[in-house]
């Protein structure tokens, strides 16, 4: 496949993790050619003096997109709702990492969000990222919304086996994420000597991923062959931080279709994920050190062999797979790039 050389583009918040992390990536891109980078705390500013692991970097942070053709955004919910119409309006691309255009339902961003959503008309139009699903729809899209990392990790755990009906639709997730998940906005519980040493459980009452989770699911799952219905998706997921800087790992808990083997679950993920570059079957529990600083997802299903009960395990980098490396593998899809372009496919070990 020829590869279209010098596609310009632009990271909007680029001092954030996220963006940060797709200045390191976009930088060494083969077919993407970063020309701009805004930052209002930093307008003016050269970027290699605010990230001088970046020291061949000639770019200057700036207020606004200019000249750039794809533009990926890390801005904030809210602050990315108030951007990105201005930034179609002008016949720009968008891949947004925030949360501001995952959910369909206008009423749900108060509930989950804090917000009044100020641009219904896009949210039926932007496409749902997670690259594995979303590869017919991303050539013609506008506007992408890539998912959060816990939904990328649980997703990608769980979606062969409600695709295939190989389990009830009540599902527990426990699932533990880096501190950097949080972003850098200064927080007394993520200062190191609150968060080091210790692990806690948030979101009880409802993590705001909930419903994009429950959303995207619901696309993979069959209409029940006596009722034309979905059943009732009933998912408890329980988010915890942990003391490390990076990772997501979900283990995730579902009750077994009756007659179904390991032997049959194993068959369906293998089938799955046969041609996936970015998500692999472990052969065992993965760890979240096996994914740092790569755009891989490791998945491992088993059968607890007490309770018979279906155990898939996820890990994944929340910075790449979980959101930077994701948005890029989502633009080389758009612009019939390979998929793999540009992103790494080792962690970094140790």
């Amino acid at each position: 496949m020829a590869t279209r050389k010098a596609i310009p583009a632009a990271v909007v918040n680029g001092t954030g993790y996220g963006g940060m992390e797709l200045l390191r990536l976009l930088r060494r891109h083969p077919a993407f050619e970063l020309i701009e980078v805004t930052a209002r705390s930093e307008v003016g500013s050269p970027v290699r003096r605010v990230f001088p692991q970046l020291a061949d970097c000639d770019l200057t942070f700036t207020e606004r997109v200019e000249r750039a053709e794809v533009v990926f955004v890390g801005l904030p919910d809210s602050a990315a709702v108030e951007v990105i119409p201005g930034l179609l309006a002008e016949g720009r691309r968008v891949i947004d990492l925030s949360a501001g255009f995952r959910l369909r339902a206008l009423t749900l961003y108060p509930t989950w969000y804090g917000y009044e959503h100020s641009a219904p008309a896009l949210l039926a139009e932007a496409v749902y990222g997670l690259a594995e699903w979303a590869r017919e729809a991303l050539p013609a899209a506008r506007l992408v919304a890539c998912p959060g990392c816990y939904p990328t990790a649980t997703l990608l755990a769980l979606g062969p086996a409600l695709a295939r009906d190989l389990i009830s639709p009540d599902i527990i997730v426990d699932a533990k994420s880096g501190v950097s998940g949080a972003g850098r906005t200064l927080k007394l519980g993520y200062h190191f000597s609150e968060a080091n040493e210790d692990v806690s459980a948030y979101g009880l009452s409802g993590h705001r991923h909930w419903p994009e989770i429950i959303q995207a699911l619901d696309t993979q799952r069959q209409p029940s062959a006596q009722t034309g219905d979905l059943e009732p998706l009933r998912l408890t997921f329980t988010p915890h931080l942990i003391p490390m800087t990076r990772g997501i790992l979900a283990t995730c808990y579902a009750t077994l279709r009756p007659g179904v083997t390991l032997a049959d679950v194993q068959a369906v993920y293998a089938d799955a994920y046969a041609n996936e570059p970015f998500v692999r079957l472990a052969a065992g529990p993965p760890h979240t050190k096996w994914t740092l600083g790569s755009n891989l997802c490791y998945v491992y299903p088993t059968i607890e062999p007490h309770s018979g009960r279906l155990i898939i395990i996820s890990a994944l980098d929340n910075l790449v797979k979980g959101a930077s490396g994701q948005a890029i593998q989502c633009g080389n899809i758009m612009y019939g790039l390979p998929e793999t372009l540009g992103l790494p496919q080792e962690g970094v070990y140790p």
